[in-house]
């Protein structure tokens, strides 16, 4: 097999298969990355067996087709490494060598018809979503997911379709974050009942393949596992097993509380300010609404105090409520510092829920005020 490519179009793809291939596995070949060059396409192929995925190359002359096994670490640190504009990659009965202008590498070789297959994906049913809503349905659930959890289904992002709106939804048991959008949906497509969980792994690596926010991600159901499908890459991943927490109930339904909007970046700012004598001790802060200004107040032993304040709408009685400070500052984070949000809360003992108005809601259990 030989082939000439452009290297950085060659890096843009090299990377996200990459990222799949383990860094440790009792099967070496899994720590590779295999090619295949046909005359009229290349594609890379990775998997660490419960993630697959598949990377169409652009840029690239096979003058002799057939398939070769890239180790990641070496053939990674070449196309990061070359100044070169153009490499050609030859496989003979010896290894594999990489030629620049002024640099050779001869690298060992592995066989390639050992690589685990990575499938094609087959179907028509389907759901096609914007590239840029898919990118904000996992930004702005994945931090409240929990890998460490040994509730398996903590450590995935649980997707449900309800309508014509597509539904994620993490959670650690103490948060739960959801973001909803608009979908097109073909075939005959129902995802729900608590069991269909993508692992985070899975959710980032397809969020960090993403291209052009106008464009379409394709999600494909089969079997167990779901299919990610953009222009140029396909992710297969393996569902997480277990149930999901019953999310729907966790909302709280009430009738008394308040609900004040707030801009993102102030509160983060001042939230920031008030959480310096805050440790993983005393992780509360209070948060005091009413005659027309919002208070955050910390306190942890031999860190002292803090007090700040800022002017808000809300000119009613009093309410506070005692919040870890690094799940407010998790959602806020993830808004641009102009987005407003409403800030529901009702008591100290209630749940808070956090909401903007294009789809996304947080819930937060609320901390003992002596926290």
């Amino acid at each position: 097999m030989k082939f000439t490519f452009d290297r950085e179009k060659m890096l843009a793809a090299f990377q996200p298969a990459a990222s799949v291939a383990p860094s440790r596995s009792p099967k070496p070949i899994l720590q590779c990355v295999k090619l295949i060059g046909t005359e009229t396409s290349t594609t890379l192929m990775a998997t660490d067996t419960e993630v697959g995925i598949r990377v169409v190359v652009e840029g690239v002359t096979v003058e002799t087709p057939g398939n070769l096994v890239l180790p990641v670490d070496l053939f990674g640190n070449i196309l990061r490494e070359s100044t070169d504009d153009q490499l050609t990659v030859a496989v003979d009965g010896e290894g594999i060598s990489v030629k620049g202008g002024s640099n050779v590498y001869n690298l060992p070789s592995q066989n390639a018809d050992e690589f685990p297959d990575v499938q094609e994906v087959a179907g028509d049913a389907r759901i096609e979503v914007a590239a840029g809503l898919f990118g904000e349905l996992v930004k702005r659930t994945i931090f409240a997911t929990d890998n460490e959890s040994s509730r398996y289904a903590l450590g995935g992002i649980l997707l449900e379709t309800e309508g014509k709106n597509l539904i994620a939804v993490g959670t650690d048991g103490r948060r739960l974050a959801k973001m909803e959008g608009p979908v097109e949906i073909s075939g005959e497509i129902q995802l729900g009942e608590s069991s269909t969980i993508v692992p985070t792994r899975s959710m980032n690596l397809i969020a960090r393949a993403l291209g052009n926010p106008d464009s379409i991600v394709q999600i494909i159901p089969s079997d167990n596992q779901l299919a990610f499908k953009t222009d140029t890459v396909t992710l297969t991943s393996r569902l997480v097993e277990g149930r999901f927490p019953k999310w729907k109930d966790v909302f709280p339904k009430r009738t008394e509380s308040i609900g004040i909007e707030l801009a993102a970046g102030t509160v983060y700012g001042r939230l920031r300010q008030a959480s310096i004598v805050a440790n993983d001790e005393s992780r509360g802060i209070t948060f005091t609404f009413g005659n027309g200004t919002l208070a955050m107040d910390a306190t942890a032993a031999e860190r002292g105090q803090s007090h700040t304040e800022m002017p808000i709408s809300y000119e009613g009685a009093d309410v506070a409520v005692s919040l870890d400070h690094r799940y407010v500052e998790h959602f806020l984070r993830v808004l641009d510092s102009d987005t407003n949000f409403t800030f529901d809360v009702e008591n100290d003992k209630a749940a808070v829920l956090l909401s903007t108005q294009d789809g996304y809601s947080y819930i937060i259990m609320p901390l003992a005020r002596d926290r």
